[in-house]
C-alpha cells in the first residue's frame, strides 16, 4: 500500500480548492480507515468552495471536503470491535468532541479522497445489494429531509405538505412524503425541469413560484386550508416568506436550507394569530440512517434514480461546477475516487 493518497483539499486561508497528494491517514484509538468508493457531490461543499460557509471547529486552514461516503473497511484502530475488514459501511457524517458534533468534510477531513478515517461507531454496515454510490447520498441528500419529515417537522399521513426547491434534497423530500403518506404533496421550484422531476418522485402537484395563480393554486389543492408542512430546502427570503403565507393555522415552516441571514417574520400579529410554528433543522440523527439503509433493504425506498453521474476524483472541480450551474439539472453528482 501506497505512504500517499489523492485527496480534494479546501484551504481556507487562501479560498483554494485543489487536488493533493497528503499521507494515508492512519486510525487510531477507537477509529478505521476506509477505502472510498463513492463520494456525493453536494451543494454544501460548492457553498464551502464559494466561501459561502465556513468551518466553525476546523483546527488549522485546510480540511478534505465531503461527507457522504461509503466505501470498505480496511484498517483497524487499536481497541476497535465488532467491524470486520472488507466490511462495506456507510460513514457516518460527523463525530462529537467534547460535547460538540464535529462534521466530517467541514470541521475534520472527509471522503473526498482515497481514505478516510472515522470513529468505528459512526459507521453503518450496507448490504452487498445496495450500490456504493447510492449508499453514499444516505448520510445527507436523503437522511437530512427525512430527518425534517420525520423528526422536525413531525409529518403526519394526509396532512398537506409544501417543498421548496427540488434540487438534491427537495427531490428525495419529496420522495420520503410520498413514502410517509402525505398528501397532497406540492413542489415548488422556479425550473421547469425540477418540477418535472418532483412530478416523477411523487409530487401531487408542482408550481413556479411566480405563477400568478399560486396562491389560488395552492388553495385549491388543500381545499381552501393551507398546507400544513412548508419544507425549505432553498435558504432564501423569499422563500420563506411565500410558504408561510401557505400555511394553515397552526402550520409548521421547517428550515433546511441556510441563508446565513436574518429571519424576518414581517408581521407578528398575523404570525401569532393563526399560530404558525418556524422549525430550524440541521442534519439527522443516527438512527435516520440505519432506518434508511433497512428501508432500502427491504425494498421500500429505492434511490437509483438519484445518481445523475459519477466521475473520479480528479474531476471535482468539475463536479462542483456541474453542482453549481445546475447542467443537466443533476439530483446528485457522485465521485469515484
Amino acid at each position: 500500500m501506497a505512504d500517499t493518497m489523492l485527496a480534494g483539499r479546501m484551504n481556507f486561508a487562501d479560498k483554494t480548492f485543489a487536488i493533493k497528494e497528503v499521507p494515508v491517514p492512519t486510525p487510531g484509538a477507537g477509529e478505521v480507515r476506509v477505502r472510498v468508493r463513492a463520494a456525493g457531490i453536494c451543494l454544501s461543499d460548492v457553498h464551502l468552495i464559494q466561501g459561502l460557509l465556513n468551518p466553525l471547529l476546523l483546527q488549522g486552514d485546510e480540511v478534505t471536503l465531503g461527507h457522504e461516503v461509503a466505501g470498505e473497511v480496511e484498517a483497524l484502530g487499536e481497541g476497535v470491535d465488532g467491524v470486520e475488514i472488507g466490511q462495506r459501511v456507510i460513514v457516518g457524517a460527523g463525530k462529537e468532541v467534547d460535547g460538540q458534533v464535529w462534521t466530517m468534510g467541514v470541521d475534520y477531513d472527509g471522503g473526498w479522497a482515497e481514505y478516510v478515517v472515522a470513529p468505528a461507531d459512526v459507521l453503518v454496515p450496507i448490504p452487498d445489494s445496495l450500490p456504493f454510490e447510492q449508499a453514499a447520498i444516505i448520510p445527507d441528500a436523503v437522511s437530512t429531509p427525512w430527518g425534517a419529515i420525520e423528526w422536525t417537522g413531525q409529518v403526519r399521513q394526509g396532512e398537506a405538505v409544501g417543498v421548496w426547491g427540488i434540487g438534491g434534497l427537495g427531490a428525495h423530500g419529496v420522495q420520503l412524503l410520498r413514502f410517509a403518506g402525505a398528501a397532497p404533496i406540492i413542489a415548488v421550484d422556479p425550473v421547469e425541469a425540477a418540477r418535472e422531476r418532483a412530478l416523477a418522485f411523487g409530487a401531487d402537484l408542482a408550481l413556479d413560484p411566480a405563477d400568478p395563480e399560486f396562491a389560488t393554486r395552492i388553495a385549491e389543492a388543500t381545499r381552501g386550508q393551507g398546507l400544513d408542512v412548508a419544507l425549505d430546502f432553498a435558504g432564501v427570503a423569499p422563500v420563506r416568506k411565500q410558504a408561510l403565507a401557505t400555511l394553515r393555522v397552526g402550520g409548521r415552516l421547517v428550515l433546511v436550507g441556510i441563508s446565513g441571514g436574518p429571519l424576518t417574520i414581517e408581521n407578528d400579529a398575523t404570525f401569532q394569530y393563526t399560530r404558525r410554528q418556524v422549525l430550524g433543522h440541521y442534519g439527522s440523527e443516527s438512527r435516520h440512517v440505519v432506518d434508511l439503509v433497512r428501508l432500502v433493504e427491504l425494498g421500500r425506498l429505492d434511490f437509483s434514480e438519484s445518481i445523475s453521474g459519477t466521475m473520479p476524483l480528479t474531476d471535482a472541480e468539475k463536479g462542483v461546477q456541474q453542482l453549481e450551474e445546475k447542467v443537466g439539472n443533476p439530483i446528485r453528482l457522485v465521485l469515484v475516487p
